[in-house]
């Protein structure tokens, strides 16, 4: 982070609070866009998956695959990030939606939905829903070429569309591995909790990481299943976008699992936007968003 915008937070903490919690107003005052289809991955009312055809009607357009963030929490849906997913429809791209079960949502166990994740749930959800995508699209969305394929995510799904790609990369007892990589163009993950052991250190979104593997007694057996950072090098195309004035998901997050991964022989790309907070990056109207669809473009055209 250049000195001069981690003063700026140090120095003006309440501006700081302010500007982040403008930034997040104007990403959720979007209204919900409907998709144009939904088909079910499972029989829970969470594994279904949204599909936006491309809106100047190609009949061939890259695809994007979508994981919405908000912390792996119950509170936040697929529903906040499909304004995002309309802007990228607009540019051409057709566009699933991927829903998946988070913390408490209907989990009967007491959660008020403030926990993160669902062990093993979450990972799952991810794991089938991308599973069972190639056969979905078909029949949703032709106009889709799946050769031309870009897995996206925000903040904890940033996380997941790592993860995902890396899934050749898990344990060999891990019920999600894969026996080669996933048929990605790459992935571009946006201000994502990439390395849980940096993320737990700053308190990212109040011990979400921790929370969404169990909790101390847990953390540690479970984070080789789960830890992007911990998952390299993948072999797929891989660029990070981040906000130097994030204080959702810090810089040193994105800019550590770059680090990892260039000591694993690997390079990712790290975009780092000067002024630009956690919630830009899915805001359509901020130029963050742009550069966000350019990158995917860069990967996907």
């Amino acid at each position: 982070m250049p000195d001069d915008d981690a003063a700026r937070i140090a120095a003006e903490p309440d501006a700081v609070a302010a500007r982040a919690a403008a930034e997040e107003q104007s990403a959720f005052s979007h209204p919900p866009v409907d998709p144009d289809t939904t088909a079910a991955y499972g029989d829970h009312p969470d594994q279904v998956i949204d599909f936006y055809a491309p809106r100047g009607g190609e009949e061939s357009a890259p695809f994007v695959v979508v994981l919405h963030g908000g912390a792996w929490r119950a509170a936040y849906d697929r529903r906040h990030i499909t304004p995002f997913v309309d802007f990228l429809a607009r540019r051409g791209f057709a566009v699933a939606n991927v829903e998946y079960r988070r913390g408490g949502a209907g989990s009967g166990d007491g959660d008020d939905g403030s926990v993160a994740g669902r062990w093993p749930d979450t990972f799952d959800d991810v794991a089938a829903a991308l599973d069972a995508l190639p056969a979905l699209v078909r029949e949703a969305l032709p106009q889709a070429d799946a050769r031309r394929t870009v897995i996206t995510g925000h903040s904890a799904g940033g996380q997941l569309a790592l993860w995902a790609a890396a899934r050749h990369l898990l344990p060999a007892d891990a019920p999600w591995r894969t026996e080669r990589p996933a048929p990605l163009r790459g992935v571009v993950a946006l201000a994502p909790i990439a390395d849980f052991a940096v993320a737990e250190k700053l308190d990212v979104c109040a011990g979400a990481a921790l929370q969404l593997l169990g909790g101390e007694g847990k953390f540690a057996e479970r984070q080789p299943y789960a830890d992007p950072a911990l998952l390299l090098p993948t072999g797929i195309a891989t660029t990070l976008v981040q906000g130097r004035a994030d204080v959702v998901v810090p810089q040193a997050v994105a800019e550590s699992y770059a680090d990892v991964a260039a000591k694993a022989g690997e390079v990712v790309g790290l975009t780092l936007l000067d002024d630009v907070g956690h919630f830009p990056l899915i805001d359509p109207a901020a130029d963050a968003c742009a550069v966000v669809a350019e990158e995917i473009t860069q990967l996907g055209w």
